[in-house]
């Protein structure tokens, strides 16, 4: 997947995202704009750190100037469905497809001096995220947002590092 065919998939996501919420809040203007996925690993209760989402994951973020976001993480390696219709899936296609990508849009607020960015969904991919509020401890530096999500029930860490497209 490119990205041309991401953004025509993510943004549909952000524009409902955008009609949808006050326009009040709004992310840092450092971070509106297009960021593209670099890494998205994961660092396990011993400290040693994995690829979250496969060696080659795929991913955009979409912030605008008022906080609205849009975020979409693919797994590059998922496969494809055998029976080539999405409703006729075998459970592990269904479960690979659910495990191999990370969706949701809202809006985002930053506190720069804490290093902390609050996403606040909407709609996700994940149902028990609609409505929730979640907080991460971010990095800018150089062109790149990274930042680590709060631990999973089994202690993992996920990090997420983008890099901006514009």
């Amino acid at each position: 997947m490119n990205i041309r065919s991401i953004f025509r998939q993510g943004f549909p996501g952000m524009l409902l995202a955008a009609s949808m919420i006050p326009g009040d809040a709004s992310a840092a203007p450092s971070l509106a704009g297009t960021w593209t996925l670099v890494a998205a690993d994961v660092q396990h209760p011993d400290g040693t750190v994995g690829r979250d989402y496969g060696a080659d994951p795929k991913g955009l973020l979409l912030i605008d100037v008022h906080g609205n976001y849009s975020l979409q993480i693919f797994k590059s390696e998922r496969p494809r469905f055998a029976s080539n219709d999405k409703a006729t899936g075998t459970p592990d296609e269904f479960r690979d497809a659910v495990l191999g990508s990370s969706t949701h849009y809202g809006t985002l607020t930053v506190d720069p001096a804490k290093h902390k960015l609050a996403f606040h969904i909407v709609n996700s991919s994940y149902p028990n995220w609609i409505g929730q509020t979640q907080t991460r401890s971010y990095q800018l530096k150089d062109g790149e947002l990274s930042y680590r999500v709060p631990p999973r029930a089994n202690g993992d860490i996920p990090i997420s590092v983008w890099r901006r497209v514009n």
